[in-house]
């Protein structure tokens, strides 16, 4: 499985984009759908999704079935959470609402063993293929899971230099939806004063040396954040694709 992991890193070395939705999905076979559709990693989300850990499980095992990177967005910095979706077998994890250069920190080490962090060891856990595994290859692999944080407020735009500081993190991921809010044209996601502090944290990211991700939800937007060198699109999500999906082809009939 870590050919997953490798595999998504090589391609951001490479200057590709790689794209894959939030899913909400309560059902695993949604989330085999999507790998099978060719994204090249899923968002199970504990933020805004209905699920719990029990549930992830699933999912994450529905995704490496289908040879899809799976990346747990979680509800915090909680490092009990972090813990619990790596030893799942989760590839990444996804932490929303990073504001400050001490929550990347909290985050790198509940995610890394040593010497990388602190994470807590057990390894009678998925992740290790329930002791199966060698302990030392299983420390190693999980060191070289993915971890992107969210920057989505005005706080954190004031303190991105800082932020990017520090070592260990992947991807930065803008979120566009909640930084709006923050600028005051909640929802406005292409207003021009949100889109200039999206750029301002792409600028910075990229002299940095960081990769940058965002969240879209129509093919325009996706290519215009591209074109930008934002790397990492999170396109829509598994409810709203299918809506959209389900609307499209009611319209064709009707029109027909």
């Amino acid at each position: 499985m870590i050919k997953l992991v490798d595999g998504f890193k090589e391609k951001l070395s490479k200057g590709q984009c790689v794209t894959g939705p939030f899913m909400k999905t309560s059902d695993p076979a949604f989330v085999e759908a999507a790998g099978y559709a060719g994204f090249n990693f899923v968002i199970l989300d504990l933020e805004h999704g209905p699920g719990n850990i029990h549930l992830m499980q699933n999912l994450v095992r529905a995704a490496q079935c289908a040879g899809v990177l799976p990346i747990v967005r979680i509800p915090g910095t909680d490092e009990t959470i972090i813990s619990k979706s790596l030893d799942i077998g989760a590839m990444g994890v996804q932490v929303p609402q990073i504001t400050c250069p001490e929550d990347v920190i909290k985050v790198v080490k509940a995610s890394r063993f040593y010497p990388a962090g602190d994470r807590g060891v057990c390894r009678f856990v998925r992740a290790a293929a329930y002791s199966s595994m060698d302990r030392f290859k299983y420390f190693e692999n999980a060191n070289q899971n993915i971890i992107i944080i969210q920057l989505e407020g005005l706080e954190a735009v004031a303190n991105v230099n800082e932020i990017l500081k520090i070592e260990g993190v992947d991807v930065i991921f803008i979120g566009p939806y909640d930084l709006s809010q923050s600028v005051g044209f909640p929802g406005q996601v292409d207003h021009p004063a949100v889109e200039e502090k999206m750029m301002e944290i792409v600028r910075h990211a990229k002299d940095a040396g960081k990769y940058v991700g965002t969240f879209v939800d129509n093919i325009d937007n996706a290519l215009k954040w591209k074109a930008r060198g934002v790397q990492y699109i999170s396109y829509s999500v598994d409810v709203g694709i299918f809506v959209e999906a389900s609307r499209k082809i009611v319209s064709e009939v009707e029109k027909g």
